[in-house]
């Protein structure tokens, strides 16, 4: 639990750009270390993002800053006030949306919204009106919660987390659960939120959504963050090459790649092969000449590298829902 001047010191040090600060944080359930000294900053008016797979630590971590679980040890600062000391003051200005959020099946979208402004005192609110248009429910503002769809009910639990207008918001999994379309029109709806100059912590195990959404991320895994950085500068940062993909439907095994022009690794995964190569025009000509005739090579893609390569490359295996 943060004292009093551990919170100054890790607050005077980090300056005033930072929205949120954590210091070595821990917590254990039995044998079982959820989180095992994880530190990180984020900043005003960023999108950070934990990524990882599920049981990684993201949710437990996020919910130690929100104040929802107490650390083991380590110290959290949030907008200048140390949390548990201030944390009533803390809850005033930030928005939270759980990973699961169990809402009152038989009330309408307006009637919780409205119910939920009871909740906060001496506090410039967003109307129901502007939080209705922000996630876009006008069409069902009059519709039952139980009868929400699993995006509706997603967005509804976001704009739960942005009634008292806050500072900060954190968003568990958003998207989880979603269709393409709805996980997009949620993506605006952060976009939004960050030109409003909203800070914003989430996490996700979604690739394509931490690329799309975070002007930087950590990645985490087994409780402790791995690598921190944007998007881009990962990937610049552990590849230069680019991503050859195919299905091997023969399984020649991965030795026989790694002989090929060019290749400067190869991972692969239920027949899925995936190459690595500095020199893509060798690398093919050498794949299509080994697999001449043989047809073994499917569903053939080349691409540049991306995130899922980046935590592939540190964990040594890839990122599933």
């Amino acid at each position: 639990m943060a004292t009093k001047s551990a919170a100054s010191n890790i607050s005077s040090a980090s300056g005033t750009s930072s929205a949120i600060v954590a210091e070595n944080l821990r917590k254990t359930y039995g044998s079982t270390k959820a989180v095992d000294g994880i530190s990180l900053e984020v900043r005003h008016g960023e999108i950070f993002g934990m990524l990882g797979p599920n049981g990684a630590g993201k949710s437990t971590t996020i919910e130690m800053i929100e104040g929802l679980r107490a650390p083991d040890s380590g110290h959290i600062v949030v907008l200048g006030l140390a949390q548990p000391r201030d944390a009533t003051a803390i809850k005033q200005r930030i928005g939270i949306q759980l990973q699961t959020t169990s809402l009152y099946p038989k009330l309408t979208v307006t009637e919780i919204l409205d119910l939920f402004h009871k909740f906060y005192k001496n506090r410039k609110m967003l109307t129901t009106e502007d939080l209705i248009r922000i996630v876009d429910l006008d069409e069902k503002r009059n519709t039952r919660s139980k009868d929400l769809s699993g995006g509706q009910k997603q967005r509804l639990s976001v704009a739960l987390a942005l009634v008292n207008d806050p500072d900060i918001v954190f968003l568990d999994e958003p998207t989880t659960g979603m269709d393409p379309q709805a996980r997009r029109q949620l993506w605006d709806v952060v976009l939004d939120l960050k030109s409003q100059g909203k800070t914003i912590l989430l996490t996700t195990h979604y690739m394509e959504e931490a690329e799309k959404l975070c002007d930087r991320v950590a990645i985490v895994d087994h409780g402790h963050i791995i690598e921190t950085g944007s998007p881009n500068e990962l990937i610049h940062r552990y590849f230069s090459d680019t991503a050859i993909e195919f299905q091997d439907s023969q399984h020649a095994g991965l030795d026989a790649y790694r002989q090929l022009a060019g290749v400067s690794s190869v991972s692969g995964e239920d027949g899925r092969v995936l190459l690595y190569s500095s020199d893509v025009p060798r690398t093919m000509a050498a794949l299509l000449e080994r697999e001449s005739g043989s047809n073994a090579l499917r569903d053939l893609n080349v691409r540049t590298a991306t995130l899922e390569d980046v935590f592939l490359k540190l964990t040594g295996r890839a990122l599933r829902d």
